[in-house]
């Protein structure tokens, strides 16, 4: 590499240090050790962790919990695989992570949070912290506590001050936004009475669609979720009186059901959606979706029919929500994938928008019950607001 070059990528790099420093904030992992001693840890064992930047002010008794996403693991061979990376150890995971968004501390960034105390819960265990077997295998040594874990975390939570919380957001991204949804009104029996407590989950309202070889993957696929973590006793009853337990995964089939407020934002195109439910790669063994997924511009006309198809499918499924006023939803037209962690697409001046509103001001204005806001957006490509995802042609295809 000539030297020019080698001093153009360090002014690029202190440039993107300056733009992330001035949007997000680095914040310190806290392991909650109280929990190893209820069996409440992650894959490996080791304890469960978080990130936490303290509410001040006006915030001082509002709390904000946010989980991490990160996919499932359904069988021992998949969660071996995660039980040494940061989504099955804490020992894994990095030191600080990055506060912007949801999360940031800035006014401008994010008006109606950004003095709570603010919480992100790194995933470790998963199964959207759903799974309780009591035995462990000594050949694999996997631990499958998931459901233990979200509640050692908030009973922590409460003894640093969420006991006596006024205001109460659980919120969650892709399978930590199906944790905010399947938790929700556990969420809401385990905080103070008094808290005004909602859920708004992001990026978690996956749908039971047939992939585009006509088989039933992720229904499947979460069958398998389910009786590898011992799911089923920590799923709404409600839910799982009906039918299968799996299919409480899907929140088609439970939201309805939830008596606390929730918020669903979600992209009717979600990239991982796309990506893993209507073509993964088991279906679609000759690649012929493998650029379509990497870039929707680079689909082909049948490509975009299916997939204006699965937003059809998407959106016949939000009539699971129910038709309550404290229901929200932001559903826009773009191709991404988890929109509120990243400043860019939850505040910023060119946020994409819905009904003129950013997912900030519809998020914040639900919460507070300014304005009620259910919008779904035209089919794309209308949606001219949209930062659509453009993956790299070399990651894997899943993440």
């Amino acid at each position: 590499m000539n030297e020019r070059l080698q001093k153009y990528l360090y002014i690029l790099v202190c440039m993107l240090i300056v733009i992330r420093s001035t949007e997000g904030f680095f914040v310190d992992i806290t392991y909650v050790q109280s929990a190893v001693a209820k069996g409440a840890v992650c894959l490996d064992g080791s304890p469960p962790a978080y990130h936490f930047d303290r509410g001040s002010g006006a915030g001082i008794n509002n709390w904000l919990v946010h989980f991490e996403g990160g996919g499932w693991c359904n069988n021992v061979t998949t969660c071996l695989a995660r039980k040494d990376t940061r989504l099955g150890s804490s020992k894994e995971m990095v030191k600080q992570v990055v506060f912007s968004g949801i999360l940031s501390n800035k006014p401008q960034f994010n008006p109606d949070f950004y003095n709570w105390n603010r919480i992100k819960v790194r995933y470790c265990d998963g199964s959207s912290f759903t799974g309780d077997v009591e035995a462990v295998d000594p050949a694999t040594k996997l631990y499958f506590r998931g459901a233990r874990v979200f509640v050692a975390v908030i009973d922590d939570l409460l003894e640093k001050g969420m006991k006596n919380a006024e205001n109460a957001v659980l919120s969650g991204c892709s399978a930590g936004g199906l944790t905010s949804i399947l938790h929700c009104d556990n969420f809401k029996a385990l905080v103070p009475m008094g808290a005004k407590v909602k859920c708004f989950a992001d990026a978690g309202y996956f749908i039971n669609a047939k992939d585009v070889s006509g088989a039933q993957h992720i229904e499947n696929f979460y069958d398998d979720v389910v009786e590898t973590h011992g799911a089923a006793k920590n799923l709404p009853s409600s839910c799982t009186s009906k039918g299968k337990p799996s299919l409480c995964f899907f929140p088609q089939y439970m939201s309805q059901q939830i008596k606390t407020p929730l918020f669903i934002t979600n992209a009717a195109y979600d990239s991982w959606q796309i990506k893993n439910i209507l073509a993964p790669g088991v279906a679609d063994p000759h690649g012929t979706w493998h650029n379509c997924k990497i870039d929707i511009e680079k689909c082909s006309p049948s490509q975009l029919e299916t997939m204006q198809g699965f937003r059809t499918e998407f959106i016949n499924a939000l009539t699971g929500l129910g038709a309550l006023t404290s229901r929200g939803y932001f559903i826009n037209s773009c191709y991404a994938h988890c929109q509120t962690e990243t400043q860019e697409t939850w505040l910023r001046s060119d946020s994409p928008v819905l009904n003129n509103k950013s997912i900030a001001e519809a998020v914040g204005d639900w919460y507070y019950d300014r304005h009620p806001f259910q919008n779904i957006d035209c089919p794309y490509p209308c949606d001219k607001t949209c930062h659509n995802r453009i993956f790299d042609p070399h990651e894997n295809p899943s993440e």
